[in-house]
């Protein structure tokens, strides 16, 4: 498999399952499908909206969108310590909410990071990024309003925490979770000491 990415973006929730599976991967950096039009180019030749994470499989099937990554690497791996099985009384929470995530959290990002890709004038830009970035922070607090503890799901592990550990790296970043989301703080917290996925965090963030 070849999983195109970039340290700290949406592929760290990807790159997180394969290293939890111990699934072979290499991992192709994109650079910064921001600021560079070679970047996005290149990745589009693969994925026609260049976003990561995008991953193609050993038969060259080239996958998109990290809910249905996450589903097929499950089923793959044939191992169901990151997704709840089809019959676990927990299987229909976790398809909730990580779709939840995939649809109404992880697009704010999308959106806001670069607004001139999707509002053209210089003049509306900043308000359309505060008004995206305080609808992330509604979606976070439903978030924290369903989570239980130690994990989300409660004392079940899942693919949940890997989103919040990683999600929680980015805005409005881990000191407004602290004190504004106490129970996802933990979460990804606790997410950061798993055993093994610390190699997956120190290269993604590296220094956070």
């Amino acid at each position: 498999m070849k999983l195109y990415g970039e340290p700290g973006w949406g592929s760290a929730l990807v790159e997180a399952q394969l290293d939890w599976y111990g699934t072979e991967y290499d991992l192709e950096r994109v650079g910064d499908l921001f600021e560079s039009l070679h970047a996005r180019q290149n990745l589009a030749r693969i994925n026609p909206i260049a976003q990561v994470p995008t991953l193609v499989l050993g038969d060259g099937t080239i996958m998109t969108e990290s809910a249905a990554i996450t589903l097929y690497l499950a089923e793959l791996a044939q191992n169901d310590t990151l997704v709840p099985p089809a019959h676990s009384a927990q299987r229909a929470a976790f398809l909730r909410w990580l779709i939840f995530i995939v649809a109404n959290i992880y697009p704010t990002y999308t959106y806001a990071d670069d607004p001139a890709r999707f509002v053209h004038s210089p003049d509306a830009q900043p308000s359309f990024r505060n008004t995206v970035n305080e609808y992330a922070i509604k979606m976070y607090v439903v978030l924290e309003n369903h989570a239980s503890q130690p994990w989300f799901l409660g004392e079940r592990f899942s693919a949940l925490d890997i989103y919040i550990g990683t999600m929680t790296r980015w805005r409005p970043g881990r000191a407004w979770f602290a004190e504004h989301a106490p129970k996802l703080f933990s979460i990804a917290s606790a997410t950061d000491e798993v055993d093994s996925l610390k190699a997956t965090r120190q290269r993604n963030f590296p220094n956070k």
